[in-house]
């Protein structure tokens, strides 16, 4: 019997998002890779998956993660200069995540990701007081502002004018991939949802720490639910290859 419906092609790798842009694969530098050779484990788990260009964002908390661009450029130079990285030097380069609280204090060292758009990320279940401002004050001075994983801040949950407030105020939104599958939790799964459903989503990424992560991205792409998912939406990140 000849079949006129023909079944949909699962797509199982993450070749079309491009390039990760928020991740923490740089070595003993946050609370991402620990050492080296995790460092590689998880680049290699994310090239199996299609991915060959990386943007490194590690963690900058002045209390908790002091990094500055030396440090970073010193954890960079270290995975690039080993032997075994799995993918081509020029494809690996660093910026930062920003924790942006009411203590921030933005000097002119801020590592960007490209053509000055800065990572930035808020406390999880608190208000920032001056958010707008802050963020004003940044675009003043000639930064493209990038919340990471807006889907996940909990003050917003119930108040979405707040966040739409800051798409008005030219606030471009990175998704996290697992965001989408329930891996954070059924309430940041649904905002994801919500937020895709607007259309506020500029760019994604894995925001990936350890091989937890590594092991669930796999199954969520492998299985091809992932780019059934958000497959189609139109991401920017091949922008900044």
């Amino acid at each position: 019997m000849i079949s006129f419906f023909k079944k949909k092609q699962i797509i199982d790798n993450l070749a079309w998002l491009g390039v990760d842009i928020h991740n923490h694969l740089l070595p003993e530098i946050d609370d991402g890779a620990k050492d080296l050779q995790q460092s590689l484990q998880l680049i290699n788990s994310l090239k199996n998956l299609g991915l060959e260009s990386f943007i490194c964002t590690p963690h900058v908390y002045p209390d908790l993660y002091p990094n500055t661009p030396d440090t970073i450029a010193d954890a960079l130079s270290k995975l690039k200069s080993t032997a075994a990285l799995p993918v081509e030097n020029h494809r690996i380069s660093a910026a930062a995540e920003y924790l942006v609280d009411d203590n921030f204090l933005p000097n002119n060292q801020l590592l960007c990701i490209s053509d000055n758009y800065l990572l930035i990320e808020i406390p999880y279940a608190s208000e920032v007081k001056n958010l707008e401002q802050i963020i004003f004050d940044l675009q003043i001075k000639g930064y493209k502002v990038i919340l990471a994983h807006p889907e996940r801040y909990l003050m917003y949950y119930k108040n979405h004018d707040r966040l739409s407030r800051l798409k008005d105020r030219d606030v471009l939104f990175q998704l996290n991939l697992l965001s989408v599958s329930g891996y954070y939790g059924k309430d940041v799964r649904l905002f994801a949802e919500f937020i895709l459903s607007k259309k506020w989503y500029d760019f994604a990424g894995t925001d990936l720490h350890h091989q937890k992560h590594a092991d669930e991205l796999t199954k969520i792409v492998n299985s091809g639910y992932l780019y059934k998912s958000v497959g189609d939406y139109p991401f920017q990140n091949k922008l900044l290859l």
